[in-house]
Protein backbone atom coordinates (compact mmCIF):
# COMPACT_ATOMS: atom_id res chain seq x y z
CA UNK A 1 0.00 0.00 0.00
CA UNK A 2 1.18 3.55 -0.71
CA UNK A 3 0.37 6.60 1.44
CA UNK A 4 0.95 10.26 0.65
CA UNK A 5 1.87 12.51 3.59
CA UNK A 6 2.89 16.13 4.00
CA UNK A 7 5.84 16.34 6.34
CA UNK A 8 5.37 18.61 9.36
CA UNK A 9 8.92 18.14 10.65
CA UNK A 10 10.25 21.43 9.26
CA UNK A 11 8.93 24.42 7.30
CA UNK A 12 9.61 22.82 3.89
CA UNK A 13 6.41 20.72 3.99
CA UNK A 14 7.71 18.01 1.68
CA UNK A 15 5.21 15.71 0.00
CA UNK A 16 6.18 12.20 1.05
CA UNK A 17 5.33 8.93 -0.63
CA UNK A 18 5.45 6.07 1.83
CA UNK A 19 5.34 2.39 0.95
CA UNK A 20 3.62 0.56 3.80
CA UNK A 21 3.70 -3.17 4.54
CA UNK A 22 2.16 -4.73 7.66
CA UNK A 23 1.64 -1.31 9.26
CA UNK A 24 5.28 -0.27 8.86
CA UNK A 25 6.94 2.17 6.47
CA UNK A 26 9.33 0.20 4.27
CA UNK A 27 10.40 3.11 2.05
CA UNK A 28 10.02 6.89 2.02
CA UNK A 29 10.56 9.17 -0.97
CA UNK A 30 10.04 12.88 -1.53
CA UNK A 31 11.84 14.02 1.62
CA UNK A 32 14.67 16.52 1.33
CA UNK A 33 16.10 15.72 4.74
CA UNK A 34 16.28 12.93 7.32
CA UNK A 35 13.52 14.60 9.36
CA UNK A 36 11.02 13.68 6.63
CA UNK A 37 12.00 10.04 6.65
CA UNK A 38 11.77 9.85 10.44
CA UNK A 39 8.43 11.71 10.44
CA UNK A 40 6.94 9.31 7.87
CA UNK A 41 8.04 6.20 9.74
CA UNK A 42 6.63 7.49 13.03
CA UNK A 43 3.42 8.77 11.42
CA UNK A 44 2.70 5.34 9.96
CA UNK A 45 3.53 3.23 13.02
CA UNK A 46 2.79 5.47 16.04
CA UNK A 47 1.86 9.10 15.27
CA UNK A 48 2.68 11.73 17.91
CA UNK A 49 2.11 15.46 18.30
CA UNK A 50 3.00 18.34 20.61
CA UNK A 51 -0.02 19.88 22.34
CA UNK A 52 -0.21 23.65 22.77
CA UNK A 53 -3.12 25.37 24.50
CA UNK A 54 -3.83 27.52 27.53
CA UNK A 55 -4.50 26.71 31.17
CA UNK A 56 -6.43 29.10 33.39
CA UNK A 57 -5.76 30.65 36.76
CA UNK A 58 -8.54 30.80 39.37
CA UNK A 59 -9.07 34.39 38.22
CA UNK A 60 -9.59 33.24 34.62
CA UNK A 61 -6.25 34.52 33.33
CA UNK A 62 -4.96 32.34 30.47
CA UNK A 63 -1.45 30.90 30.72
CA UNK A 64 0.02 29.51 27.47
CA UNK A 65 1.29 25.94 27.88
CA UNK A 66 2.62 23.03 25.83
CA UNK A 67 3.63 19.44 26.32
CA UNK A 68 7.33 19.00 27.11
CA UNK A 69 7.46 16.14 24.58
CA UNK A 70 5.16 14.81 21.91
CA UNK A 71 2.23 12.65 23.00
CA UNK A 72 0.45 9.86 21.12
CA UNK A 73 -1.96 11.41 18.61
CA UNK A 74 -4.89 9.41 19.99
CA UNK A 75 -4.31 10.98 23.45
CA UNK A 76 -4.44 14.65 22.37
CA UNK A 77 -8.03 15.31 23.46
CA UNK A 78 -7.45 13.57 26.81
CA UNK A 79 -4.34 15.69 27.40
CA UNK A 80 -6.23 18.89 26.57
CA UNK A 81 -9.07 17.90 28.91
CA UNK A 82 -6.56 17.22 31.71
CA UNK A 83 -4.98 20.66 31.14
CA UNK A 84 -8.41 22.35 31.18
CA UNK A 85 -9.11 20.77 34.60
CA UNK A 86 -5.83 22.19 35.98
CA UNK A 87 -5.80 25.56 37.76
CA UNK A 88 -2.57 27.55 37.57
CA UNK A 89 -1.43 29.64 40.54
CA UNK A 90 0.21 32.98 39.74
CA UNK A 91 2.90 34.06 39.38
CA UNK A 92 4.12 31.46 36.89
CA UNK A 93 7.50 31.49 35.15
CA UNK A 94 8.38 30.31 31.67
CA UNK A 95 9.21 26.60 31.77
CA UNK A 96 7.41 25.85 35.04
CA UNK A 97 5.77 22.44 35.06
CA UNK A 98 2.05 23.00 35.58
CA UNK A 99 1.02 19.38 35.14
CA UNK A 100 2.97 16.14 35.39
CA UNK A 101 1.98 12.96 33.56
CA UNK A 102 -0.75 14.56 31.46
CA UNK A 103 -3.56 12.04 30.90
CA UNK A 104 -1.29 9.15 31.87
CA UNK A 105 1.14 9.77 29.01
CA UNK A 106 4.17 10.34 31.26
CA UNK A 107 4.62 13.76 29.62
CA UNK A 108 4.69 17.02 31.59
CA UNK A 109 2.96 20.24 30.55
CA UNK A 110 4.98 23.45 30.94
CA UNK A 111 4.23 27.18 30.82
CA UNK A 112 5.48 28.83 27.62
CA UNK A 113 5.32 32.37 29.02
CA UNK A 114 5.83 34.05 32.38
CA UNK A 115 2.51 35.42 33.68
CA UNK A 116 1.76 37.51 36.74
Amino acid sequence: MTRELTCIGCPMGCTLTVEVENGEAVSVTGNTCKIGENYAKTEISAPVRAVTTTALTAEGIPVPVKTAQNVPKDKIFQVVEHIKRTTVTLPIKLGTVILEDAAGTGVSVVATKSVG
